[in-house]
């Protein structure tokens, strides 16, 4: 059995994975904004349930403290949750923090909650960290991250999906040997989740080809020192090439940092 926290599990691939992972024994902890969803989820798998608005960085900071309070150890980080497209014609959407929405959900809640939990990945001795990422990527300009230039909400997606990917591979890079894996995937192609359904897109895949794909990065023993790779559904793939370039990283994770301590500067 393993300690695993699942964020965005009240609804979607999230919610799959944590019935999946409930069944086989596992211990959750589920993370949600819903609350009643999230209390759903937490009756049907045992889970312990954490409500926290990723928009928000404090919550996100909140989210990573009651973690540690309350789990027995982290051995699994799946950092799920985010936000789509958005509805078709809607503008620019600003997080609590005033960053660009997609950008704050899909990329800067997931790196802060990581590396506010790798002492207890550390401590676990053979952790996994599963990013979901998407096959739609877009190069990220590092001159315009908040998109404040021709903003579409499907660009602003695929830009913090590859921005996710990009982190993976620093993670990778920056835990060889520890025993924490950072490996990300595309799970599936516009399942039929609550995000898919907001964009209007038809549906392309089951979630059951998402669930599988996930789950393998979760569990599967063969995956037990692999990391540093992207997955399109089970198989390894390449990713766009701007998330393999070292200098666009390092600048990149410059100013991610420069965002997540603006907060706390006088």
């Amino acid at each position: 059995m393993t300690n695993i926290l699942i964020t965005g599990a009240s609804d979607g691939l999230g919610r799959a994975l944590a019935r999946a992972l409930a069944a086989a024994g596992h211990h959750l902890v589920v993370h949600g904004r819903d609350a009643d969803r999230l209390a759903g989820v937490a009756r049907e798998t045992g889970a312990v349930a954490i409500r926290a608005d990723l928009s928000s960085l404090d919550e996100v900071r909140a989210l990573a403290a009651q973690t540690a309070e309350r789990a027995a150890g982290i051995d699994v980080l799946v950092n799920n949750a985010g936000v789509g497209f958005g509805a078709p014609g809607a503008g620019r959407e600003l997080s609590r923090d005033g960053h660009e929405l997609r950008l704050a959900v899909n990329y800067l809640a997931p790196y802060l909650l990581t590396r506010l939990l790798l002492p207890a990945l550390r401590q676990s001795g053979h952790a996994r960290i599963v990013n979901v990422a998407s096959a739609g990527q877009r190069r990220v300009d590092l001159d315009d991250l908040m998109m404040e230039q021709e903003y579409a909400g499907v660009e602003a997606y695929r830009r913090s999906k590859l921005a996710l990917i990009a982190h993976t591979f620093d993670l990778a890079d920056e835990l060889a040997d520890s025993g924490v894996t950072a490996n990300c995937l595309h799970p599936a192609s516009l399942m039929p989740t609550a995000m898919v359904r907001e964009s209007r897109y038809g549906t392309i895949d089951s979630l059951e080809q998402g669930l599988h794909a996930t789950l393998r990065l979760i569990v599967d023993p063969e995956l037990d020192r692999v990391s540093g790779r992207y997955f399109n559904g089970t198989q390894p793939a390449r990713a766009l090439d701007q998330a393999y370039d070292p200098a666009f990283r390092a600048r990149l994770r410059e100013r991610t940092e420069a965002l997540l301590s603006a907060r706390h500067s006088p």
